[in-house]
């Protein structure tokens, strides 16, 4: 009988080698025709394929090889991974877990693993894994940083920050330093974050998002020129980035470039592109093209905030009747309430706040709208100080009991409220004298609201420093003035929350005294 040749196997390894991946695979399908039992073929088909990006292929020829021997964890392995490509995770978990009980030192099989359970967000299982990858191989520094990943999401940022500094002093790479960025900049220190952004783009990376999580970076933090350079050349190495384009759109827009914000938009067709199209053509008063594109928007997409504000601004403005129901009249959806805790041992919490608003170790950011004041960054409430921490929990609780107190209502507002109150971003800011901040809205909120620290008690006027809520605002085209509001002064340990919707805006105050509160936004983590 004849046989398959060390010589041809050896060409084939060649051809692999150089990168030659479809002559491999025409060359190794050939050769299963004569030999179609050689493991060895099958696998080197399974390998070429996989270069080639044909996982569904791969995975056939890798199931062919099992058959011939089962034994081999590399082909347990192989075959694992090609479903995960695949998007099959729960199929993958058995392979990788033959591959473990085959050769319990696979350091690769637990962190692919690893992997898997962390995309499912089953991060204790995920942990584990990288754990036991480690245990073999201590210095598996893309497992540290895997984990550092997962605190990060919990919202440990100490120990995401501990755990990127601990794989980068094992190997120093652009993606450790990207990483580590990341978690400065959820805490809130723009300063460091910015420094490991240039180390990974310095380190020769060349990827768009680390040019474009630079440039938003330097943007927040005051530096307008840099930051677009580093914005556009992110869409200058990747055009097609869905991310750097929407990054780009959103740093014009808020300059009030909107035409130029609108190209870049309908390109990334990222996340809420669509309404923040539809602002830009509201602000430049293109209405026609603006009721033509709202009118499907209405129809297809009945969750959104940002497309409420608009739809809402434009039957008001042309006294017509708003057809998209997201939250009818919502002014009537804005809740003032006094915070027990807050008020209680004679606002002994409200003590510790301000301590660690002042005392902490927490970046600021440049808020355009914001007239005599500061702004921090990042989200205080992903932070260790035990203050934030109790704020957190005694917002959650009036959160819940809102919603059991609305949910007799039927908009969508309220049917699709967040079923697990998680703070996307909060943050302070603080006031002097002649402080305030332009109407505005959360655009990637579901509710927004703040928590009232300070306020000025020396006022000129009834209203200073209050809260000011309105279907208008932003500058938005107006033909009259007839749009609803509501004034709310706080006193300090109350709340005001209310749908992302609705514009709001602080009613300028003449005091010494400082305006402090604590913002913040949720939203359902579908949405």
């Amino acid at each position: 009988m004849k046989q398959l040749t060390q010589q041809q196997i050896n060409q084939l390894m060649m051809m692999h080698q150089k990168g030659q991946y479809k002559q491999a695979i025409d060359e190794a399908n050939n050769l299963i025709k004569h030999f179609p039992n050689e493991l060895m073929l099958f696998n080197i088909l399974g390998v070429c394929l996989e270069q080639e990006g044909e996982f569904e292929k791969a995975a056939n020829a890798y199931r062919q090889a099992i058959k011939i021997n089962p034994s081999i964890p590399e082909l347990q392995f192989n075959l694992g991974a090609m479903l995960f490509a695949l998007n099959e995770s729960e199929k993958a978990i058995p392979f990788y877990k033959e591959s473990i009980r085959l050769n319990p030192n696979f350091t690769e099989a637990y962190f692919n693993l690893g992997i898997l359970f962390q995309s499912q967000s089953k991060f204790s299982d995920a942990i584990s894994n990288y754990d036991k990858a480690l245990n073999i191989q201590p210095g598996f520094y893309e497992a540290i940083a895997n984990i550092g990943s997962i605190k990060q999401l919990q919202g440990d940022l100490d120990m995401a920050i501990e755990l990127f500094k601990k794989s980068l002093h094992i190997k120093e790479d652009a993606k450790g330093h990207y990483n580590l960025a990341g978690a400065y900049r959820n805490q809130g220190n723009l300063i460091s974050a910015i420094e490991h952004y240039r180390k990974a783009l310095q380190l020769g990376a060349n990827e768009a998002e680390f040019y474009s999580d630079l440039g938003d970076a330097l943007w927040h933090d005051g530096q307008i020129k840099e930051a677009k350079e580093f914005l556009n050349m992110a869409v200058k190495v990747d055009p097609k980035h869905p991310r750097a384009n929407y990054q780009l759109a959103v740093f014009l827009y808020d300059n009030k470039q909107f035409k130029d914000a609108i190209k870049y938009f309908n390109e990334s067709q990222f996340e809420d592109w669509q309404e923040r199209t539809l602002y830009c053509h509201y602000k430049l008063k293109d209405f026609e093209i603006f009721k033509e594109k709202l009118i499907p928007l209405t129809k297809t997409k009945n969750n959104s905030p940002f497309l409420a504000t608009l739809s809402t601004h434009y039957a008001q403005n042309f006294k017509q009747l708003d057809t998209y129901q997201f939250c009818p009249s919502p002014l009537d959806y804005v809740c003032h309430k006094k915070i027990p805790e807050l008020k209680a041992d004679n606002f002994s919490l409200v003590r510790d706040l301000l301590h660690d608003i002042n005392q902490a170790d927490i970046g600021l950011r440049k808020q355009s709208r914001l007239t005599a004041g500061i702004q921090s960054s990042g989200n205080l409430f992903k932070r260790k100080e035990k203050s934030f921490k109790a704020l957190k929990n005694a917002l959650v609780s009036i959160l819940e009991n809102y919603y059991l107190d609305m949910k007799h209502n039927q908009c969508e507002f309220i049917r699709s409220f967040p079923k697990k109150i998680e703070f996307s971003s909060s943050w302070f800011v603080k006031m002097q004298n002649g402080g305030h901040l332009n109407s505005h809205i959360h655009e990637d909120g579901w509710i927004s609201g703040a928590v009232y620290l300070s306020i000025p008690s020396q006022k000129q006027l009834s209203n200073e420093g209050a809260i000011e809520l309105s279907t208008d605002g932003d500058e938005y085209p107006r033909l009259h003035k007839e749009f609803p509001k509501k004034t709310i002064l706080p006193e300090v340990g109350d709340v005001i929350f209310f749908p992302s919707s609705v514009f709001h805006r602080t009613i300028p105050f003449k005091s010494n005294e400082e305006r402090i509160c604590i913002a913040f936004d949720l939203k359902p983590e579908e949405y």
